[in-house]
């Protein structure tokens, strides 16, 4: 029978032990090709790297490459020095030393370009997985995190990210220095090496140190900088009753209540970085003074040429360039601590889709079994509700009975913690990404207009649409007169459109209309309409509006009178279906709707069957 939708007992909920076919709770199809990889901070480094392989590469073997002409530098010198020494010719090498020279500013220009391309892509590469993955979340990313800290972590922590491959690169090379300087005094004698080697266990030593000293403080220092950012989006998305208020100052110092903390974790990683450079000033002379006295007893021997003993001392001072190091780990180390927090983002599920096709039907709605928690409180207690296609239902309650979660629920904005949502028999969670989408469609009490122009942001959708289709949408959302009269009409850049609180739910329920979906779920979108574009709604909703089935979320019993069937919901549980009219005979669902429309509710209640207009409780206060 249109309209009618089933309950149990009188309309309270099924017992919550029960749901139809697969169990309740049992964790849905997972996506094809086995387990999900978990996101770490090292795997999500290694993936920026991979993805900019070619740059990364190049930026290796250029940093590699100035390293080796570095090490090249000093034996050509000495060499050139004994030549010269000996009055022998020595015009080779001495074109020899320019062009080595020659080619590290070469080398050291392509290194600054490839650095700032290969960051640039990392970052860029970083902050688009990142986007898709919270957009994917969706409510559920702010929800976990907060606007603020996402933005923070988008902003900055993936272009502290982003520098991984150069910071790599660099240490390869920073490494390769040392490293190569000490094969080349072995080469000029091994005891060179040897006198060099004694210090090499106490420079790993503090270089491990400051490793593990920085990572604790550059992670503390960005996690304090997000509650920064945090508190900062809060108070600029509440500016104006800050302003009302007049409590600008006490806001200022509450963002700001933190700084102190801030502070003293930027001083502990630059003192963390300010000892390792000062250990490592204070090692590396000592071992640089004792490869230049075994070079002299050497060259007093005739083992060594003067070029030799040059070469030495340059060596050691490679070998000792403890500091070039010290400053790319600790780049790394920043590095490392943000791709973390990029992690974190990444580690939180998304949704998954499955592969199932929705096959014909009129769009019928149903929840099994279906319950919900958010924040460790359990909202939605085993409802079980059907909305039969082409019907409307109209879900009211006071404020706190789950009635945006279960309009969020139904379109599939998030999945229940146990039973399942289904459309035309099809649970939401096996369909495909395009057909859930094609197939519900979402109107919201604060829409949100994106797009270059007013057009664009009402035909915002999985299939774009005719501008024709978008003026019919909005002539349905009473929206097309006033848009018209914008400086640009539907030409207008939704910044630039200064609108009411209900012309933009107008606009919202236009995007909705203009999409033609099985499914249109209204949370709360009618609820700063006057009544007379209130009545003019719903009478298209009632008439079909476009769409086949809708799921209003209500709070006014005007919207509740024009529904087919009402669903009532007391505490997370369904205490009562059936329509407006019989449900206003008791004073528990009347209470809802508040006092005034209780009294006015009883001079007729008769007057409020769907279908009467605006007349009835309309005026009455909402919950």
């Amino acid at each position: 029978m249109p309209g009618s939708t089933r309950s149990q007992g009188r309309g309270h909920s099924r017992r919550p032990g029960r749901t139809r076919g697969r169990r309740r709770g049992t964790a849905p199809p997972g996506p094809a090709g086995g387990a999900v990889r978990p996101v770490t901070a090292r795997t999500l480094l290694r993936s920026a790297v991979r993805h900019g392989a070619g740059r990364s590469v190049a930026l290796g073997l250029v940093s590699t490459a100035a390293a080796g002409t570095g090490l090249l530098l000093p034996a050509v010198l000495g060499r050139t020095l004994d030549l010269l020494l000996s009055r022998a010719p020595a015009g080779r090498w001495v074109g020899c030393s320019v062009g080595l020279l020659a080619l590290l500013t070469v080398l050291d220009m392509a290194e600054t370009v490839l650095d700032g391309t290969t960051g640039a892509r990392a970052t860029a590469w970083l902050r688009l997985r990142l986007t898709g993955h919270v957009l994917a979340l969706g409510p559920r990313a702010t929800a976990r995190f907060g606007s603020g800290e996402l933005v923070a972590r988008l902003v900055g922590s993936a272009a502290q990210a982003g520098t991984a491959p150069t910071s790599i690169a660099a240490a390869v090379a920073a490494v390769a220095g040392p490293v190569g300087a000490v094969v080349a005094l072995g080469l000029l004698d091994v005891w060179l090496a040897v006198v060099f080697l004694t210090g090499a266990p106490l420079l790993a030593l503090l270089l491990r140190a400051f490793t593990r000293d920085a990572s604790q403080c550059v992670t503390r220092y960005q996690e304090v900088q997000g509650k920064i950012a945090s508190a900062l989006a809060e108070a600029v998305g509440g500016a104006r009753t800050i302003r009302a208020a007049g409590t600008a100052g006490r806001e200022t110092a509450r963002i700001l209540r933190p700084l102190p903390e801030l502070s003293r974790a930027g001083h502990r990683m630059w003192r963390a970085q300010a000892r390792a450079a000062a250990r490592a000033v204070a090692v590396a002379p000592l071992l640089h003074l004792g490869v230049v006295a075994v070079a002299g007893l050497l060259l007093a021997r005739h083992r060594l040429t003067v070029g030799d003993v040059l070469a030495a001392s340059r060596y050691a001072v490679l070998a000792s360039g403890i500091g070039a190091l010290v400053g790319q780990l600790a780049a790394l180390v920043r590095a490392r601590a943000a791709a973390g927090r990029l992690a974190e983002v990444l580690a939180e599920p998304a949704p998954a889709h499955g592969g199932r096709r929705l096959p014909p039907g009129p769009g019928r709605l149903e929840l099994r079994g279906v319950t919900a928690r958010r924040g460790g409180r359990t909202v939605l207690h085993g409802v079980d509700l059907t909305v039969p296609g082409g019907t409307t239902l109209a879900v009211v309650g006071r404020s706190g009975s789950g009635k945006s979660l279960l309009a969020a629920l139904a379109g599939r904005l998030c999945d229940p913690d146990a039973g399942e949502v289904l459309l035309d028999g099809v649970p939401l969670r096996e369909l495909t990404h395009a057909d859930l989408r094609g197939a519900v469609c979402h109107a919201f009490e604060r829409p949100v207009l994106i797009g270059a122009t007013v057009e664009d942001a009402i035909g915002l959708g999985p299939v774009a649409r005719s501008p024709e289709r978008i003026r019919q949408a909005a002539r349905t959302a009473r929206a097309d007169d006033f848009v018209r009269r914008l400086p640009d009409g539907y030409a207008t850049a939704p910044a630039d459109a200064p609108r009411s609180g209900g012309e933009s739910q107008r606009l919202g329920l236009a995007r909705a209309f203009a999409h033609d979906g099985r499914l249109l779920v209204l949370d709360d979108a009618l609820s700063s309409l006057d009544t007379v574009t209130e009545h003019h709604i719903t009478h298209a909703l009632a008439q079909g509006g476009g769409h086949t089935t809708r799921l209003v979320v209500a709070h006014r019993a005007a919207t509740a009178a024009r529904a087919d069937t009402v669903a009532w919901l007391d505490e997370g549980r369904v205490r009562a279906v059936g329509t407006h009219a019989r449900l206003w005979r008791q004073e528990g669902y009347r209470r809802v709707f508040g006092e005034a429309e209780e009294k006015e509710g009883d001079h007729g209640p008769g007057a409020l069957a769907p279908g009467t207009g605006a007349d009835g409780p309309a005026q009455g206060a909402r919950s």
